[in-house]
């Protein structure tokens, strides 16, 4: 049975292949947001590898009816520090026109739903620092830690 969430309207379920057009419309919302260009075959892997069961990452959609309202993109993988596997959410998206209407929420909630229904040992993520927006969401969630990241070459 496909894992589906109901909050205010609002469906959150696997993304499928159907799912494209809308996908890759707002894939491009989120990369202009960050100010990045990613290329038309990195975004055709990236797509083909969240449908394939034997890639490590998958992603989520929120839909408001018939429409595709956000995504999360997210890798589950190992870790040194515990048994368990762990999610990073790399992409979370809301469609500017649905923001403030719990699209982020009901995804990230049924991201550490299926973390606690699968065993990971945690769900994370990052944002910029200036991210107000997403920062206030996500802070409701927990507070941000004091890790910095650094970053070494290419994209």
């Amino acid at each position: 049975m496909t894992p589906e969430r109901e909050m205010d309207a609002l469906t959150v379920r696997p993304v499928r292949a159907d799912d494209e057009a809308a996908w890759r419309e707002m894939w491009k919302g989120y990369c202009d947001f960050y100010e990045e260009v990613i290329e038309a075959p990195v975004t055709a892997t990236t797509w083909e590898r969240l449908l394939n069961p034997d890639w490590p990452i998958a992603a989520l959609v929120a839909a408001g009816g018939d429409e595709l309202v956000g995504f999360a993109n997210y890798v589950v993988h190992p870790r040194t520090w515990s048994q368990e596997p762990v999610c990073y959410l790399e992409d979370l998206f809301v469609r500017p026109a649905a923001r403030g209407r719990g699209a982020g929420r009901a995804l990230i909630e049924r991201l550490v739903e299926l973390g606690r229904e699968r065993g990971w040992a945690h769900v994370y993520w990052h944002t910029r620092q200036d991210n107000a927006t997403a920062r206030a969401l996500y802070d409701s969630f927990t507070p941000a830690d004091d890790f910095v990241r650094y970053v070494v070459g290419g994209s």
